[in-house]
């Protein structure tokens, strides 16, 4: 039993920066092909020079693609199964918060952004990488869903919303490509990330001081968790949705 990775092929979706990067370099350093995709290339090519001069001799393919664009997602796989044979890791990554506000207030044009990043291109970038093989060799997926889908708090409740439907998502897609492949999801906390950074950059010390463990998320607390699902350890876990947050959902809620 071991999160070794040598010999897999593992492709994340938003990795150019954040919990994607840190979960891309933590799989390279346990062995694995890695495939990062995000939507732009010079930034991926950043990220695949330092992961090959961290790891000299890691397989490292940088594909842009929108990972709600049907045909760039296919591009993509197509690719890392043609480069490195098959894919044994789906980690679904990429994410958009592009409105913060009252449901009540949120206008169609974002919502259906924020579905379509959030929600529809972990459903997509799923059925290509078992129609690309995962489906005859088995493998892992790893969905990235939020605490916030476990909850309800001010502002972000539409965000929220699309996390909840990634957990559940987990849960059926766990169903229904069992025995062959394991579909987990992780929930992180806050984390020190960009797309967060409205949430804790001015706030830090205070929310770090609420949390039991004392401080806010960095990406490589999730990428470990990512590691143990991705690997052997976890061969008998499907269907579940790992929270990562520090103690946040732990906390006593005072009315």
């Amino acid at each position: 039993m071991s999160s070794d990775l040598t010999g897999k092929t593992a492709l994340i979706t938003g990795a150019s920066r954040g919990i994607g990067k840190a979960i891309a370099d933590a799989f390279a350093a346990n062995g694995a092909n890695v495939v990062l995709c995000s939507r732009k290339q010079d930034a991926l090519d950043v990220v695949a020079e330092e992961i090959r001069a961290a790891n000299p001799g890691a397989g490292v393919l940088a594909i842009a693609a929108h990972v709600a664009d049907d045909e760039q997602a296919e591009a993509a796989v197509a690719a890392a199964t043609g480069e490195f044979g098959g894919i044994d890791v789906l980690v679904n990554n990429a994410g958009t918060n592009p409105y913060y506000g009252p449901l009540i207030e949120l206008d169609q044009a974002r919502a259906d952004k924020t579905v379509q990043i959030n929600q529809w291109a972990g459903v997509l970038w799923t059925q290509l990488a078992w129609r690309a093989g995962m489906a005859e060799r088995g493998g892992s997926v790893i969905n990235i869903a939020s605490i916030g889908g476990l909850t309800t708090e001010p502002g972000i409740g539409y965000y929220n919303a699309t996390k909840s439907a990634v957990i559940h998502l987990t849960r059926q897609f766990a169903y229904e490509l069992a025995p062959k492949v394991r579909v987990n999801a992780i929930a992180p906390g806050l984390v020190r990330t960009h797309l967060a950074r409205a949430l804790w950059e001015e706030h830090e010390d205070r929310i770090s001081k609420e949390l039991p463990l004392g401080r806010i998320g960095e990406p490589v607390d999730i990428a470990k968790a990512a590691l143990f699902l991705a690997g052997d350890e976890s061969s008998w876990i499907t269907g579940q949705s790992l929270v990562v947050d520090g103690g946040a959902m732990i906390r006593p809620q005072v009315t």
